[in-house]
């Protein structure tokens, strides 16, 4: 069997949130449409939990493995930003939020710093005086006159 899940009207009766809750696949205490409120206009589509694919089950039976879902489920409205290789909304991060911010400051600020110390002191090839084989002697070149 073949889904059309191209979403509907928004569903505003109850009968219409069933109808619309067995068109995704979902049960009715499942389902919740997208608020109508936000400006999207998204529809009957379902409200789906945001949950990354690197979140989910390695070791479940899945029906497509590499995007870990099962056929027929019905996909996240922001499928493509929450996919295994990209971003994770539910992912718990090593350190604090701040401990991040620090160490980024702490690197741009320590590279401003010798930037600005070491600005004035400039490394250049040092070099001499062009030598020439006797003095007084006329030697020519092809470089301009200043």
């Amino acid at each position: 069997m073949i889904r059309d899940f191209k979403p509907g009207p928004y569903p505003r009766t109850e009968e219409e949130k069933a109808k619309a809750a067995e068109k995704y696949g979902l049960s009715r205490e499942d389902y919740k449409p997208i608020p109508d409120d936000d400006g999207w206009g998204l529809g009957d589509y379902p409200d789906l939990p945001r949950v990354g694919a690197e979140s989910k089950d390695n070791f479940y039976p899945w029906d497509y493995p590499n995007l870990k879902r099962n056929f027929n489920e019905p996909l996240h409205i922001e499928f493509n930003i929450i996919s295994e290789d990209r971003w994770n909304p539910t992912a718990n991060l090593r350190y604090p939020m701040y401990v991040y911010w620090l160490t980024f400051l702490g690197i741009i600020g320590g590279f401003a710093t010798l930037y600005c110390i070491f600005d004035n002191y400039k490394v250049v090839q040092p070099r001499m005086p062009k030598q020439y084989p006797k003095d007084g002697m006329p030697h020519y070149t092809f470089e301009p006159l200043h």
